[in-house]
């Protein structure tokens, strides 16, 4: 037996019980108004029970169970340091009341009585908000009293692998490959953290009926053999998960808020869904436009032209990053490699492209 049902049935006998009571006044009204009412007392009572009863089993999981589980889900998307800074504010702010509610208990009736009873709820709650919205400002104040004089843990810190400084890892990020070329120059300042769910992901990924989404999943699977074999790359795989949740971008997401900590993606869309629940993000993608060449006008350099280009007489080479290359009157050097001159450099959202021109008209 469900819990919703045996919370229906609660609710059918408790609506029932008040039935009963209300019943009988009820009748006498209904005999006050129409006096040739054939029926008694007793079966006004049951006309009532049944009626309030099926009201009670419809009504009860909404009044019971379901406000309880859409706090529990609030509350499992706040992570813990939020609610501790709002308990603190709450109990500030319920200090502010109680200092306040003898002096306001003094006014004329009825402001005398209620005042106090509202200050406690607005000072309450004004203590959590501004706790909580001010959190980042607090733990900047008290972080110097925290410090610790101990030794081991400046070293620690100072290797940037300490446990608190952990990196949520995506699949997209696993599959893309690029993760483990990062994580060895040193640039990912944390352990990289494998929550199961993301690695049933990737096993799912790897077992796809379509022949290139199989080849992505091992391509990952292999990926993630190579982290975890190299003894300089912080690697764990957890097991934590988050309870309600289905989708495995919405559980890192909660999860990242829970652990305070970012997550490295590739995927666009989980990007921005992070970013706006106020999720930090490490986007490879943004890593990699980041680091490629600069170039600007009249800088030289050497290029093999592959293809034509949209627009007649244009030639098209690409870079060792990536980048394109469009070549005036390149058509005819295709397949060629010859010396070019920067002549303009566009910024993009698809990323950076460079248009160029032969030297010497060669």
């Amino acid at each position: 037996m469900s819990l919703d049902l045996i919370v229906r049935i609660i609710g059918f006998v408790i609506f029932g019980i008040i039935g009963i009571f209300l019943g009988e006044p009820v009748g006498l009204l209904i005999d006050q108004i129409w006096s040739a009412s054939p029926l008694s007392i007793f079966v006004y009572q049951i006309i009532t029970t049944l009626l309030i009863g099926i009201l009670g089993f419809v009504i009860a999981p909404w009044i019971s169970i379901r406000p309880v589980s859409a706090i529990r889900k609030r509350l499992s998307n706040i992570s813990a340091q939020t609610l501790i800074y709002g308990l603190i504010g709450l109990i500030f702010g319920l200090i502010a009341a109680v200092l306040l509610a003898y002096p306001i208990s003094l006014l004329p009736y009825p402001l005398g009585s209620i005042l106090p009873f509202i200050a406690v709820l607005l000072f309450g709650y004004l203590g959590s908000v501004l706790f909580v919205t001010r959190q980042k400002d607090l733990e900047n104040i008290f972080r110097p009293f925290s410090r610790s004089d101990n030794s081991k843990d400046d070293k620690v810190e100072a290797s940037g692998l300490q446990d608190s400084r952990r990196i949520l890892v995506d699949t997209s990020a696993i599959i893309d490959g690029r993760i483990a070329d990062i994580a060895r120059t040193g640039f990912v300042p944390g352990r990289l953290l494998i929550p199961r769910f993301v690695l049933n992901e990737l096993q799912y990924v790897s077992d796809s009926a379509d022949n290139l989404r199989r080849q992505r999943g091992r391509r990952g699977m292999e990926v993630l053999s190579e982290l975890q074999k190299d003894s300089t790359i912080p690697v764990t795989i957890t097991d934590i998960d988050v309870e309600g949740v289905r989708e495995v971008d919405e559980r890192l997401i909660v999860l990242a808020r829970q652990l305070s900590c970012p997550i490295l993606t590739n995927d666009y869309n989980l990007n921005r869904v992070a970013e706006l629940q106020g999720v930090s993000v490490l986007n490879i993608n943004e890593l990699a436009n980041a680091v490629k060449a600069i170039l600007l006008p009249g800088e030289s350099l050497e290029m093999k032209i592959i293809q034509e280009g949209k627009e007649y007489g244009q030639g098209v080479g690409y870079m060792e990053d990536g980048t394109m290359v469009v070549v005036e009157d390149g058509h005819k050097l295709i397949g060629k490699t010859i010396s070019i001159t920067v002549t303009k450099v566009l910024q993009t959202a698809a990323g950076r492209m460079i248009f160029a021109k032969p030297d010497n008209g060669k």
